[in-house]
């Protein structure tokens, strides 16, 4: 398959054979887009100035578009570059997860800290959330000195119980108990009940 620039509209396209070549996923990829966002190849085709023939020869990875005929396409949506290719590692990042494949970020409850931060996924990098299990032994505090980063989070107490500071209010939290925050006000937790207390939260965009 060679690559080619985009005819204008209603222009043949000369197809490719696509086999064995790996932009053939750049067809899959964007078939999956289009579909995902309930546009038909007629629509796309409408909103990048392009024929339907081109949207079509593409994904049955019959032609392959040069970057710069690509980014018109994904205009037409619009998706940057980066996004668009991004989407085929997304694809493959699994979807569930067991408890033992969660990554621990804190050190662990037999740390110094006593804190365990267990997070879903192996990165939060090119996510618009960061998921967390977090356990707290009896006593375990994130510090006196209280936190800040650039984000919004909330989460749910499972079970103990946690005083939650965020600026000058504090408030201490048991099962079934929620809060939610700018994360850029100055925030501390701490259990302070006699047993380990756990908390499902969610951070986004992901700073922790």
């Amino acid at each position: 398959m060679t690559r080619t620039d985009f005819p204008a509209r209603g222009d043949a396209l000369a197809p490719g054979t696509g086999v064995g070549d790996p932009d053939a996923e750049v067809g899959v990829r964007l078939k999956r887009l289009r579909e995902g966002l309930g546009l038909s190849q007629r629509e796309l085709a409408k909103r990048a100035g392009v024929s339907n023939a081109t949207i079509s020869l593409i994904e049955q990875n019959r032609a392959s578009p040069s970057i710069g005929s690509l980014k018109k396409v994904l205009d037409g949506i619009p998706i940057s570059l980066a996004e668009f290719f991004a989407l085929e590692d997304a694809a493959r990042e699994p979807v569930f997860f067991a408890a033992g494949e969660l990554v621990e970020i804190a050190g662990g409850l037999d740390g110094p800290s006593g804190l365990s931060y267990r997070q879903v996924g192996r990165s939060p990098a090119g996510r618009a959330m960061q998921l967390l299990h977090e356990r707290y032994a009896p006593g375990a505090d994130t510090g006196e000195t209280l936190m800040r980063h650039g984000a919004e989070e909330g989460g749910i107490v499972v079970r103990g119980r946690v005083e939650v500071t965020v600026g000058s209010r504090a408030r201490v939290l048991g099962p079934g108990d929620a809060y939610y925050f700018d994360s850029r006000q100055p925030h501390r937790f701490r259990n302070v009940g006699p047993d380990e207390a756990e908390i499902v939260s969610a951070c986004t965009p992901p700073s922790f």
